[in-house]
Order: structure tokens, then C-alpha cells, then sequence
């Protein structure tokens, strides 16, 4: 049955009707869709922007840590370079600090050098009693011999001669407080003591060797100085309390030992024989079961009251075999037969007879 041509309008126009909702519809959903991405492009830009932003603060970070890293490494290098100038100038301080010290040990005793620098003594005006033994030498003669010397040939010599017998000071451990032109101070038992008895045996030991000393150096003395005679000294050593310590002013100190020891120990010096070591009773009775000694007459010292009595050092076997010893209960006697003199002798027989008269008239009775 054929159509009519309204019936025929009518189905195109529903087609065409269809078709236009449906381009609508999808013109709908392209629209949907469009936001859709359009709000999904927007969230991306937004993070995408925050990334960005993150990503910046990262290679801010990063470029500050590297210059942090690079400005650390250009301090520490510097600080090293500072370290490096501070050693070399720390050494050369200690340097410079070490030849100053090394020129004031030539001022001071090894020892008390020792205990200022390593801090176990304080430098104070102070002082304390301690029972010493003091060594006082001089050379015989001494006077005379620089009358007929030039200056630089004393200063010579005389250095020579303190060298010599500092060594042996310092090897036997005794202080010494100071030269007086040609004459030597030195004593034992501060800062540093063994004991009153071993004080006393290596300062007597001491002498002895530079008396020995003194005897090897004969003939090299009078080729170097042109002497006539060998040089001599003379020794005097005495134990006792004395006051040692730090003498002076707050700005000058004098580390030194003063007392009536000292004095006696000058004395002796000055009365003992050239070539002699001449010792107090009571240095002696710290050495007497060490070292061969031989007593000899009391004298008279200045500013001591009594007599004092005297011992002089045996320094060889040939000296000991002139020695005679008689000690009884009642009778102690030590003659020098080398020394011994026809008067002494003649005295000795008085007496002992004198002795023998009265002993026998007492026997008598």
C-alpha cells in the first residue's frame, strides 16, 4: 500500500526529529565530557603548579645546601690554614721559649731548674730548716796567679776549671748555689735528699774526686795557661741545720742556703791545706765507717764559741799507711807520721811520762 506524501513528510520528519536529539544528546554528553576534562586538566595544572612549586623548593634546597657545602669547605680550609699558622707559630713560640729557658737553666741548679719548670715548686719568698751538707772550695793562690794572667786567660781558665768541677757536682747530685769568683758553694739535701748520712758521703765522695780531677789536670794547666805551679784547692764540708730557700725581693730571687753551717763550712775551707778536704765533727760522723779520715788538732772559727773539732779526708793509700790509730776506754790518739814533727814527739814522751809519774804515785798510795 503506497504512502501518502504527508505520511512520507511525517517519517522524514521524525528522522529528522530523531536525529536532532541525538546530536543534542550528544552534544550533551560532548559538553559533559568537555568539563570533565576541562576539570581534570585543571586539577592536573594544579598539581602540575604544585609539583613546580615543590620541585623549585627542592632546587632552592639543593642549590642552598650546595653552597652551604661549598662555603663549609672554604671555612674549613681556611681554618685549617689557621690550624697549620697556629702550630707553626705554637712551634716557634716553644722554640723561642726553649732557648730561653735553656739560657735561664745556665742561672739555676739542674735541680731546682727541674722543679720550678715541671711546677712541684713555686717561686715565693720563702724559706725552711733542713739538716744539709755544705761544700765551700777555692783555689790556693788564686789572687797571684790572676796577677799574672790577661783577662781573656783567667776567664778562660777560671770557666775551665768551674766546668769541670760543676760536672762532677752535678754527677754526684749536689746543688749548686753559686760560684764566688774561683770559690765554689754547694750543698746536698734540698730540693732533692737520700738521707742526712748519704747527703754527707757523696758530697765527701764529690771532693774527693775533684781533688783527683784537679791532679789530671795538672800538666794540661800549665800548657794551656803557661802556670808555673799546678792549681790547688782547698775544701772545707760541713753538716748541720741550715735555712734553704727563696731570698730577695718580689722581683728578684736568690735561691740559696744561709746559717751557721755555711760559715763553718767557709772556714774550714780557708784553714785546710791546699790539695785537702777538711770536714766538721758531724759531717764526719756521718762518713767515718765509709771514708778513711784522720782527726786533727780544735781550732778557734769565727763566730763559734767553742772549739771545733776537725777531720781531714785519706785520699790515698800511701797517706793511710802513715796514719796510726791508738783508741782505747780511755785514750784516743791519730798521728800523721808524715806531718809528725820532732816538738810533737817530744810533747807526746812529756806527757806519757807525766801520765806514767802520776799513775804510779797514785799507785803507791
Amino acid at each position: 500500500m503506497s504512502q501518502t506524501k504527508e505520511e512520507v513528510n511525517v517519517k522524514k520528519l521524525e528522522s529528522e526529529v530523531k536525529k536532532l536529539r541525538l546530536e543534542a544528546q550528544l552534544r550533551k554528553n560532548l559538553a559533559s565530557e568537555m568539563q570533565k576534562q576541562k576539570e581534570i586538566a585543571i586539577e592536573a595544572q594544579e598539581v602540575a603548579n604544585a609539583k613546580t612549586k615543590e620541585l623549585d623548593k627542592l632546587l632552592k634546597k639543593q642549590a642552598l645546601e650546595a653552597q652551604l657545602r661549598k662555603n663549609l669547605a672554604s671555612e674549613m680550609q681556611k681554618q685549617k690554614e689557621i690550624a697549620v699558622e697556629a702550630q707553626e707559630l705554637a712551634l716557634e713560640k716553644k722554640n723561642e721559649i726553649e732557648a730561653i729557658s735553656n739560657q735561664l737553666s745556665k742561672y739555676l741548679s739542674p735541680q731546682l731548674y727541674q722543679s720550678i719548670f715541671s711546677g712541684e715548686q713555686q717561686v715565693d719568698i720563702e724559706s725552711k730548716r733542713k739538716k744539709l751538707t755544705v761544700f765551700f772550695s777555692d783555689i790556693v793562690g788564686f789572687t797571684n796567679i790572676s796577677d799574672s794572667l790577661e783577662s781573656e786567660e783567667i776567664t778562660s781558665m777560671l770557666n775551665y776549671y768551674l766546668t769541670e768541677m760543676s760536672k762532677l757536682a752535678l754527677e754526684f747530685g749536689g746543688t749548686i748555689d753559686k760560684y764566688i769568683g774561683d770559690a765554689i758553694l754547694i750543698f746536698f739535701g734540698d730540693p732533692e735528699t737520700d738521707g742526712v748520712k748519704e747527703d754527707a758521703i757523696k758530697c765527701v765522695n764529690m771532693a774527693i774526686a775533684m781533688q783527683s780531677r784537679m791532679k789530671e789536670l795538672e800538666n794540661e794547666w800549665a800548657e794551656k795557661f803557661g802556670l808555673r805551679e799546678p792549681l790547688q784547692i782547698r775544701v772545707g764540708i760541713s753538716t748541720g741545720y741550715c735555712t734553704v730557700g727563696n731570698f730577695g725581693s718580689e722581683d728578684r730571687l736568690d735561691y740559696t742556703v744561709i746559717g751557721a753551717q755555711v760559715n763553718l763550712a767557709s772556714r774550714l775551707e780557708s784553714i785546710a791545706n791546699p790539695g785537702s778536704i777538711l770536714l766538721s765533727f758531724d759531717t764526719y760522723s756521718q762518713i767515718s765507717k765509709e771514708i778513711n779520715c784522720v782527726e786533727l788538732e780544735k781550732v778557734r772559727v769565727k763566730g763559734i764559741s767553742q772549739e771545733v773539732r776537725t777531720f781531714e779526708v785519706i785520699m790515698d793509700d800511701k797517706k793511710a799507711k802513715n796514719i796510726v790509730d791508738i783508741k782505747t776506754n780511755n785514750l784516743n790518739l791519730t798521728a800523721d807520721l808524715e806531718r809528725l814533727q820532732i816538738d810533737e814527739i817530744n810533747k807526746l814522751a812529756d806527757f806519757l811520762e807525766e801520765a806514767r809519774k802520776k799513775l804510779d804515785a797514785k799507785t803507791t798510795k
